[in-house]
């Protein structure tokens, strides 16, 4: 029978409750807790009455791992009825005993005090044990992290997080909050949503002028006229205390205060007739001069831009937040919504940002195999049979590294053997999923890196090689999702960077401050952005991004 101080030991720090992954997940499935005495609470995931009613057994599942705990109550510790329904929360006391020989459970709870129940309806409740389809899941957003496919991808998406900390601390990067407000597009491509208070201004001001009209000109004529009144009032007083009549200064003052007060009116009131409805306008364009932050605002794409500011100064950082894409894009690999991480790197080339990519990616396989392999053995029966293999193998195995060049003449090579692909194959393309796939999945079997991209269809912040035709660009391509990260050296020569600039028809004042770190103390440095969904799609073999992300955002929905 096991020491009741261990039970003590097993509670959470912040609860009286102990987790369920306490107890099962142990090497002996919880066997040698025989005999403690716990609290448990959780989520109902099935429930049944035995016994012509005398006692339950419940599965319940408080999120913490995969695996349930079995509970037996009996009918003279609650009334069972509302505890057997799924979707119900349940909390209870009981001890930790031997289940019946020939049961799965190594360890079961008899309960004896039942400390909390949250009921639910069965008849409404859109969550029920039959298996639901992700498509489904997605019209209850709410509800769907109670499913064990959602809890799971929340505890891998975890421990990828803690992952990527852990990795780049380890390495000695600084991590840094960039900003989610932003002036500054970093690829140039301008979907981008845009941050502003003038709709709601004008609702308001529309709204406003319905239920109080605007002053008429002859409202403002009126309102003149008081004032020319109030004016030869004081005017005439001024001229008695002149001829030394007794004014006093009561009566002086009073007709003063009321001539600032009809002049303070009559400005009002011309303001007020200024107020037209619709966006205000400047020479023709809208002025934003008059929005909240005074000038155009975005959500950002990346905080690559930013976070070079602080490598340019402190060294080594990397960011971690959300980056946001007006992209109106249907596709099960696309979201408006989604998170980057993006490490900087200084006095490093495109050589040691391959290095440190493909090191983070092997880090984060490991770490999943190592903390997250009961929620990936899930990922294999459900969803993807060869998604732990692929982890193994990519955890172990050196990337490939070839060139555009390269791959460009192996597709074509591809073609000319049989293989059709649905777009076409020619240097200068930007290289499509189905190209990146197949040199994953087909020729090299493994993750390749491809670097030295045509400057034409990368970002103007790339540095320009020597062929003045590539730019230092390195894309990580891996099986099951194609590309997972993009990167690439830096452009640290200003007058190369301000040529790629004008190229691209950007507006070279809009990046003065980000010139400026080449204008003062120019650094070589590189970077790469890893997008953080594309690599839990590329671990757990799920096929849609918005299953991957608590809260999707995509055209037409942002529940929540």
């Amino acid at each position: 029978m096991g020491d009741q101080n261990d039970a003590v030991a097993l509670k959470h720090p912040f609860s009286d409750r102990v987790p369920i992954r306490s107890i099962v997940s142990r090497p002996d499935g919880g066997a040698g807790l025989k005999g403690q005495r716990v609290r448990v609470g959780g989520l109902v995931r099935t429930g049944r009455e035995q016994g012509k009613g005398a006692f339950a057994f419940l599965e319940l599942n408080d999120g913490s791992c995969l695996a349930n705990l079995q509970v037996m109550i009996g009918k003279e510790v609650a009334d069972l009825s509302p505890l057997v329904h799924t979707g119900a929360c349940v909390a209870v006391e009981g001890i930790l005993t031997e289940p019946p020989e020939g049961t799965r459970q190594r360890i079961e709870l008899r309960a004896d005090k039942l400390i909390h129940v949250g009921p639910v309806d069965p008849a409404k409740y859109p969550i029920p044990k039959t298996k639901l389809t992700l498509e489904f899941l997605r019209d209850h957003l709410h509800l769907r992290a109670r499913t064990n496919t959602i809890s799971a991808i929340a505890r891998i998406r975890n421990a990828l997080a803690f992952s990527t900390h852990s990795f780049f601390q380890e390495y000695g990067f600084l991590y840094v909050h960039t900003g989610i407000i932003t002036s500054s597009d970093c690829e140039g491509a301008g979907e981008m949503f845009q941050v502003t208070t003038l709709l709601s201004e004008i609702e308001r001001i529309e709204k406003d002028l319905i239920q109080n009209p605007p002053p008429s000109d002859a409202d403002i004529e009126e309102a003149k006229c008081v004032a020319n009144e109030k004016g030869g009032v004081v005017t005439e007083l001024k001229s008695a205390k002149k001829r030394k009549e007794e004014v006093s200064d009561e009566v002086f003052n009073g007709a003063v205060a009321d001539l600032k007060l009809a002049k303070a009116n009559v400005t009002k009131l011309e303001e007020r007739a200024k107020i037209k409805p619709g966006l205000p306008k400047k020479d023709g364009k809208v002025d934003y001069g008059l929005d909240f932050f005074a000038r155009q605002a975005f959500l950002t794409v990346s905080g690559q831009l930013q976070v070079e500011t602080y490598a340019c100064a402190v060294g080594n950082v990397y960011t971690f937040g959300p980056t946001f894409r007006a992209e109106n894009s249907h596709t099960s690999r696309h979201l408006a919504e989604f998170w980057m991480v993006e490490p900087e790197l200084t006095f490093a080339d495109l050589q040691d940002d391959m290095n440190c990519a493909e090191a983070y990616v092997k880090y984060m396989c490991k770490w999943l195999l190592d903390k997250c392999l009961d929620d990936m053995e899930l990922m294999a029966k459900l969803y993807d049979k060869g998604c732990i293999d692929r982890l193994k193998m990519v955890a172990s195995t050196p990337f490939e590294r070839v060139s555009y060049t390269e791959a460009v003449d192996l597709l074509i090579e591809a073609v000319k053997g049989g293989h059709e692909f649905v777009n076409s194959v020619e240097w200068g393309i930007d290289l499509a999923s189905e190209h990146e796939r197949y040199l994953t999945e087909v020729l090299f079997k493994k993750p390749v890196i491809v670097y030295n991209y045509p400057k034409g269809i990368k970002a103007f912040y790339m540095r320009l090689n020597d062929d003045s035709k590539t730019v230092a660009a390195m894309d990580v391509l891996v099986p099951k999702v194609g590309e997972l990260i993009g990167g690439s050296q830096r452009e640290e020569r200003l007058e190369v960077i301000e040529q790629r600039i004008a190229e691209m028809g950007l507006p070279l004042e809009a990046y003065d401050w980000y010139l400026d770190l080449r204008r003062f103390g120019t650094v070589k440095h590189c970077g790469f952005g890893l997008g953080f969904e594309r690599m839990i799609l590329f671990a757990t073999g799920i096929d849609n991004i918005r299953d991957v992300i608590p809260f999707p955002r995509y055209p037409g929905r942002a529940d929540l």
